[in-house]
């Protein structure tokens, strides 16, 4: 199955638009397990074992493994994800970008090394450093294209004056998502929950495309505006929640909280769509 395949299977069968973010600090570990790096697959693994059957799909963000020595360990939730949650895609957030022999190697390092489904990408340096990824053949890529840090204003906002209309850079991204760069119908966006009017904005102009949105959550994006927003078109969503289900609960109960932190968020991702 393709990418986009396995994510409208996962939505359909957990009903389910939610992506739990796999972005693990020892320092907020329960008690248990705070502070030893060396938990993190366990802890991760409970949280994937405790919410599998409500999400439509799980990302992991490589730096939280990587700033602790940790990429054995990714490498093994991999494989414990794809064992007990074959049918949840695994978005890897690496947000890579560089061209060449440099990209074909992010690319391996992704979709051979870890066995993801999709990855994340800056799109900053130009489809040349995007079609490396697109090579393989099913997987998925997200491109940044609204952040919502309050930095992303610095670039995405920018009005480009010499292209027809003068769009805003983040809406040409999008444009060519949608169009030109997307050869093989494998290019997704990420777009941020705490800017609702932008992602109808991205939506008017790439309709179909699956759209990867942070900000849900600890961050406080508004479920009910990011839903009817994101719904615009009818293309895929994928809503990610990370710190509020991970470290729902500080105790031993961490993988229970967590499980009814996901139930209640779906639930309420869910309801936004009835009364979209």
């Amino acid at each position: 199955m393709t990418f986009l395949d396995m994510l409208r299977d996962a939505s359909t069968r957990n009903n389910s638009m939610l992506c739990v973010g796999l972005d693990p600090e020892p320092s907020k570990f329960p008690a248990a397990l705070r502070g030893d790096a060396s938990k993190i697959y366990d802890f991760c693994a409970a949280i994937v074992d405790a919410t599998a059957d409500l999400v439509n799909s799980f990302k992991p963000q490589i730096a939280y493994f990587a700033a602790h020595r940790a990429e054995d360990q990714l490498e093994k939730l991999m494989d414990h994800m794809r064992k007990v949650a074959p049918h949840v895609p695994v978005i890897l957030d690496a947000k890579r970008g560089d061209i060449g022999s440099t990209a074909e190697q992010y690319a391996k390092e992704a979709f051979e090394r870890y066995g993801a489904d999709a990855v994340t990408l800056s799109p900053f340096m130009g489809f040349d450093s995007i079609t490396p990824y697109l090579k393989y053949a099913g997987k998925g890529a997200f491109l940044l294209c609204r952040t919502s840090n309050p930095g992303g204003d610095d670039l995405q906002a920018q009005t480009l004056a010499d292209l027809p209309g003068q769009p805003q850079m983040f809406e040409h991204v999008a444009k060519l998502a949608q169009g030109p760069w997307n050869t093989n119908g494998q290019l997704g966006l990420v777009v941020g929950a705490t800017r609702p009017h932008e992602i109808e904005r991205v939506r008017a102009v790439a309709p179909s495309l699956p759209l990867l949105i942070p900000g849900v959550g600890a961050q406080g994006g508004d479920a009910v505006a990011t839903v009817k927003a994101a719904r615009i078109g009818g293309g895929p969503i994928i809503i990610n929640s990370s710190r509020a289900i991970l470290y729902a609960s500080s105790g031993d109960d961490f993988a229970a909280a967590a499980r009814q932190a996901a139930q209640d968020t779906r639930d309420t991702l869910n309801r936004a769509a009835q009364a979209a």
